[in-house]
């Protein structure tokens, strides 16, 4: 018995292309309803906005097998059978390891990418001709048990006078869950240790604007009722959910840009897989002009070595990371063996 299978027509930069999709009726999102088919139908209708966020990058793929609730791996080796015009690109993990990972060039491969089970889509903050040199500084304000989306609107209002004072223009989006993403457009001349350190040295500068709201505390114990800067998202091989991906939750909601004069009244429910590419039709990419004058983290280095005179060091790496040099001890303050 031959299997289910549809094919989409997805436009692109090379002409329309016939993207097969198999299982076409596998239910991604119980609650919903919504299908494999309805989820690739939504990538090729936002396909320009999510090529011109996510594309000629390295791409790691959160991928389902059976929907949300099931199993789900990530999967940074391009997955097997591409067709010819998807490409990869040798990238090097903090292990030193270097690996080939997916990249898109247009909406088909994004669509394809749906095809091989992928819901969410996690771009590096480089790109793909020169993955060593970030070209976004990415600052994740994640709200902690007790805090919730709204506490998060003030603190990203404030890193954005931050990053303005340090040179840098930023720009929103919701994260698609309970949080906010700040980006910034940067030349692509630093390592990811320099921009790491741009970015603790803008998270310590908002903390001390508002020590009661916000954290950079890595250890859950030490963050209190605050909204976590996450400066570790700015790691080699961190990545966060890319413009206009979806999220793997029950109401399908999508990681969506906005005006900073949408923020204030903003509610994340409202952006999901059904609703984004009416509202790209009728408002527009908040992010169409993103690229266009990137700047320098060149101030940001300077308020690092200043912290650094004044006793502020390295802060924690990710648990899969090496020991890195200057890092402080790697264990939770509770379970630290107290001085003599």
């Amino acid at each position: 018995m031959a299997s289910e299978a549809t094919t989409l027509t997805v436009d692109g930069p090379s002409g329309s292309r016939e993207v097969r999709i198999s299982s076409p009726s596998r239910v991604l999102w119980p609650d919903l309803g919504l299908t494999k088919l309805d989820l690739a139908r939504y990538i090729a209708d936002v396909g320009d906005a999510f090529l011109a966020a996510n594309g000629d990058r390295p791409l790691s793929l959160q991928r389902f097998g059976n929907g949300i609730d099931g199993e789900q791996f990530f999967s940074k080796n391009p997955p097997k059978g591409a067709p010819d015009y998807i490409r990869s690109v040798m990238v090097v993990y903090p292990s030193a390891r270097s690996h080939p990972q997916l990249v898109i060039d247009e909406p088909a491969a994004a669509v394809w990418a749906v095809q091989m089970n992928t819901v969410v889509f996690h771009p590096w903050p480089s790109r793909a001709g020169n993955s060593d040199n970030p070209d976004q500084l990415r600052i994740d304000l994640d709200p902690q048990p007790g805090t919730d989306f709204g506490d998060t609107i003030p603190a990203a209002l404030e890193l954005r006078s931050v990053l303005a004072e340090a040179g840098l223009e930023a720009f929103i989006k919701t994260s698609g869950n309970r949080g906010l993403h700040v980006f910034a457009p940067i030349r692509p001349v630093r390592e990811f240790l320099d921009v790491r350190h741009a970015v603790i040295a803008a998270a310590r500068e908002l903390e001390r604007r508002m020590p009661r709201q916000v954290t950079t505390a890595w250890w859950k114990e030490e963050r209190g009722t605050k909204v976590f800067v996450d400066y570790n998202q700015a790691n080699r091989d961190r990545t966060i959910a890319g413009a206009y991906s979806p999220r793997a939750l029950a109401h399908a909601p999508v990681s969506t840009p906005l005006q900073w004069s949408e923020l204030e009244s903003a509610d994340p429910k409202a952006f999901t897989v059904l609703t984004v590419p009416e509202r790209l039709k009728t408002v527009g990419d908040p992010w169409a002009g993103m690229n266009a004058n990137p700047g320098s983290i060149d101030v940001l280095l300077d308020w690092w070595q200043r912290d650094l005179g004044n006793g502020l060091g390295e802060l924690p790496f990710p648990p899969d990371y090496p020991k890195m040099p200057g890092e402080p001890p790697r264990v939770q303050p509770s379970r630290a063996r107290k001085k003599d």
